[in-house]
């Protein structure tokens, strides 16, 4: 009965954000082949690609039931156990735990990151004002990576307009071509 309650406080009514994927022949049709082989060299190309159907009610009730033990996820929807390694999620996405794991606290190590002079490098105007992190002061390139990460890769339910300094670290890596776990 617990888990009732939790589910209609926690997730009954909350609004999920769908998934977003990449049409890669669109980039391809569109002479986007630079996007293709940053988002290729990370190998990535088959994660941005995944689609399918979501069942809504299945993933509230998967996260109502869940609980990570030791880096594992765990969960029970209709009767049937789940356990997520990181080896299954791995080999479902198309990833590999390989290159350095980037973030804040680590940036040094991403040889001269700066997250000023990165974003003027990648503005459509390096002249302008530069008042926020916009998405909409940068060139396509940028701009195509940007929305990547900001819908497919780090998906989150507000401000997809400004970007935040993980956004701007996995986009250097991605431009960079430094492989980022």
């Amino acid at each position: 009965m617990e888990s009732i309650n939790e589910y209609h406080r926690e997730f009954s009514q909350k609004a999920f954000v769908n998934p977003k994927f990449l049409r890669m022949e669109f980039l391809r049709n569109e002479n986007l082949n630079q996007v293709v082989d940053l988002l290729k060299f990370q190998r990535l190309e088959r994660f941005v690609k995944l689609s399918g159907n979501i069942y809504l009610d299945l993933v509230k009730v998967f996260l109502t039931n869940m609980w990570i033990d030791d880096g594992v996820i765990y969960s029970q929807v209709k009767g049937v156990d789940m356990a997520i390694t990181d080896e299954v999620w791995l080999s479902v996405a198309g990833l590999r735990d390989v290159g350095t794991i980037v973030s804040r606290a680590n940036v040094a190590d991403l040889g001269g990151f700066d997250k000023v002079q990165f974003f003027k490098a990648c503005v459509r105007n390096p002249n302008s004002s530069m008042r926020s992190y916009s998405v909409g002061e940068l060139s396509i390139i940028p701009r195509l990576l940007a929305y990547i990460v900001i819908w497919i890769l780090t998906p989150r339910g507000f401000n997809h307009v400004v970007l935040t300094e993980d956004d701007l670290i996995l986009m250097y890596c991605l431009i960079n071509k430094i492989k980022a776990n």
